[in-house]
């Protein structure tokens, strides 16, 4: 009912509006200066915005009194204009048109009333209803006092209302009219006093209506505490406003529209979503504009009042102009920057977010480390809040957090989750209590954000230094691989070549002489060639498996399912029946061919050796740029607070060179095994070291993890 009653009262309004319009286009030529009249549809824009306002309130808070309160505002404005420009077209003729006393009536006596709409809206604001306790009957007193003046209008004649107010006779234009229905028969003295009495109880109802607001926001908390802000900051623009008029009073009509407006939009957003728009941080970009504005008016009436009581007449009003602006700008300009961390730390003890971004990325640069990183975010923020005590936590690639705090910690705190890319890569610790912990959501949110990406800097230097480790001991890796062929070539096929060759010497020297002894001899060469032949293939398996290059990494998986038939199995006559399902691998990098091979190998291994399972599944699949490698058994499982054994450990570092994963879970019934290998970056050797580095689990987070008691990878209680 409420939002239709608004509606109803916007179009009203639009229609008086575009009627005073009309009107003015048809009044004479300075006929509203003879009567002192101003155009009637100055009246219908600050309507407007009053009634369209109060529609927007009726219609996102139906049950707030506001919107029907702002919408009749706002159309008794538009009406107002509407008969201010009947009576300027009624008398604008040589004879005066009907309603020519009614639309002065209205105009004159009851547009008087518009002043009891400010006084109203304060006491009704932010729910639409009264304050409770004895705060309401101030409520109510501002709310008398405003609206003395136009009872008083009523009942006094309309020459002594022009007296009081404009020291003239009433216009002649007005002079033959019936302006004065409900005139009481007072004296003339009495009039004047009562016109004056009601005029000086005006400010005094909106002083009042402050009071009641002051003392409502005082005693409240969380949204209506914001909402209190958007009164402030609306009163702070009508005062620039008024200076603005002040200064020029030619724009009088402009800035009573711009004051309306902009309170009449305030009030709205306070009402219907405060947290829309940061206020504490409009209060002080507006204070900021403020009070420059208003140094500026007063340094230059300053000047110029003091040219012309030292100079008289003997300096130019232009050139007095001119030193008056030079001065002003000389004082203000340096004053400037310091006047605008005071207003700022008076307004909200915030500061303005470029800064603390600006101020964040200077103490990074100069941080040497990793945990100077963390120092430097947390003394921004504590800089940011006006805390005391901030905490900065940080997850690293191992999953242990740093945590890094400024300041003396507090008994409770609250924690801000900080993602980074979906993942939480840490937390922003805060005070629980204190002006500091009451954060609005807006704030929370640049905290967030600011935190978020200096977090991500601090980690990517974490991930780095893990990287760096990690290339360390791939480097060493490498070259104990080469110490370990080094010596196998050495030790094993270097003297079984020096003995075959002296065997074949020793043949040579003795085949002419006896050819059966040579014969012998040469046996015993070809055994031992056919024993460095097995060695050679022992080497190379190790290397890489031949049948990857021989049937492909399908083909392979499908040998090594077959090798565990029935009675393979650690328990004699006890063996386990593989499936092997897999997509097209072809085309596959080398090093992903390998992992994948050596992770189903060491899996089905464990399956023969632990599982006692009947059946088994190999399933290879790419899926978003990697390769999936899952090996599923209806053995008995995993027993919980099994610790890893070595080979769950190789299957982990084995994916997580690649930068992958692999994660063995109890199923049902059963284990499974499950690594996801990236294809990206394993095209060449260097690319599967610089995956190896960057993956969440690396070989030496890996290492880190298990020295710290914490499997790697694994989502269960537990590992065979």
């Amino acid at each position: 009912m409420s939002t239709t009653y608004a509606r109803v009262l916007l179009a009203g309004t639009v229609a008086a509006g575009v009627g005073a319009l009309l009107l003015d286009l048809r009044v004479p030529a300075g006929h509203l200066d003879r009567i002192g009249v101003e155009p009637g549809w100055t009246g219908g824009l600050p309507g407007l915005a009053l009634a369209a306002a109060g529609a927007v309130v009726a219609a996102r808070r139906p049950g707030n009194r506001l919107g029907p309160v702002l919408g009749a505002l706002g159309l008794w404005w538009a009406l107002d204009g509407l008969a201010a420009s009947w009576l300027a077209v009624a008398t604008g003729g040589p004879g005066t048109l009907p309603g020519a006393s009614t639309a002065f009536w209205v105009f004159q006596r009851l547009g008087a009333g518009l002043l009891l709409g400010l006084p109203l809206v304060l006491v009704l604001f932010p729910d639409g209803r009264p304050p409770r306790g004895r705060v309401r009957w101030l409520a109510w007193a501002s709310v008398a006092a405003s609206a003395a003046l136009p009872l008083v209008l009523l009942t006094v004649p309309s020459w002594v209302v022009q007296e009081v107010t404009a020291g003239d006779p009433l216009p002649a234009p007005l002079a033959g009219l019936e302006l004065d229905p409900f005139a009481l028969p007072l004296p003339d003295a009495g009039y004047a006093v009562a016109v004056r009495v009601a005029q000086a109880l005006v400010p005094l109802g909106v002083v009042l209506a402050l009071v009641v607001v002051v003392l409502r926001h005082r005693r409240a908390t969380g949204r209506e505490r914001a909402q209190g802000r958007w009164l402030v900051w609306a009163a702070l623009v009508d005062a620039l406003v008024m200076v603005g008029v002040t200064v020029l009073p030619s724009l009088g009509t402009v800035g009573l529209t711009v004051a309306v407006a902009v309170t009449a939009a305030a009030v709205t957003v306070a009402v219907v979503d405060p947290g829309v728009v940061d206020v504490d941080r409009l209060l002080a970009d507006t204070l900021v504009v403020a009070v420059p504005v208003l140094v500026s008016v007063v340094l230059d009436l300053a000047v110029l009042g003091g040219t012309s009581w030292l100079l008289g007449g003997r300096l130019p009003q232009r050139e007095a102009l001119v030193l008056a602006v030079v001065v002003a700008v000389g004082v203000w300009l340096p004053l400037r920057e310091r006047l605008t961390r005071v207003v700022r730390r008076v307004v909200g003890g915030r500061e303005d977010p470029y800064d603390v971004v600006a101020g964040l990325a200077r103490g990074l640069e100069d941080s040497p480390g990793p945990q100077d990183e963390l120092a430097a975010v947390a003394r921004a923020v504590a800089g940011a809040v006006r805390s005391r005590w901030v905490g900065v936590e940080v997850v690293q690639g191992d999953g242990r957090a740093v945590l890094v705090e400024h300041g003396e910690r507090p008994r409770d705190t609250r924690a801000l989750p900080v993602t980074y890319r979906s993942e939480t890569i840490g937390r922003l610790l805060l005070p629980a209590r204190g002006v500091p912990g009451r954060l609005r959501p807006a704030e929370e949110r640049l905290l967030a954000d600011v935190v978020r990406q200096a977090a991500a800097a601090v980690r990517t230097t974490l991930l780095a230094e893990e990287l760096q480790r990690s290339r360390a001991q791939l480097v060493g890796a490498v070259e104990d691989e080469r110490r370990r062929l080094r010596r196998d070539l050495h030790d094993g096929l270097g003297p079984m070549l020096a003995a075959v060759a002296t065997r074949i010497d020793t043949a040579r020297i003795t085949a002419r002489k006896d050819p059966a002894a040579a014969d012998e001899v040469l046996g015993r060469a070809r055994a031992d060639v056919t024993g460095m032949l097995a060695e050679v293939r022992r080497l190379v398996h190790g290397l890489r498996p031949p049948a990857l290059d021989d049937v492909g990494l399908v083909g392979a998986v499908r040998q090594l399912a077959s090798a565990l038939g029935p009675g393979v199995g650690a328990v004699p006559g006890v063996g386990t029946e593989v499936a092997v399902e897999a997509d097209d691998l072809s085309g596959l990098p080398a090093a992903v061919e390998v992992a994948a091979y050596r992770i189903v190998a060491e899996a089905l291994t464990n399956v023969g050796r632990h599982a006692a399972a009947s059946t088994a599944v190999v399933r290879l699949r790419r899926e978003d740029g990697a390769v999936v490698v899952e090996v599923a058994d209806d053995g008995v499982g995993i027993v919980a607070g099994t610790p890893a054994g070595v080979g769950l450990v190789a299957l982990r570092e084995r994916a997580a060179e690649l930068g992958g994963t692999c994660e063995v879970s109890p199923a049902a019934p059963g284990t499974r095994v499950l690594a996801r290998l990236p294809l990206a970056g394993a095209e060449t050797p260097a690319a599967g070291v610089e995956a190896a580095g960057a993956g969440a689990e690396a070989p030496a987070a890996g290492a880190e993890a298990r020295a710290a008691g914490a499997p790697v990878g694994v989502v269960r209680e537990g590992a065979a």
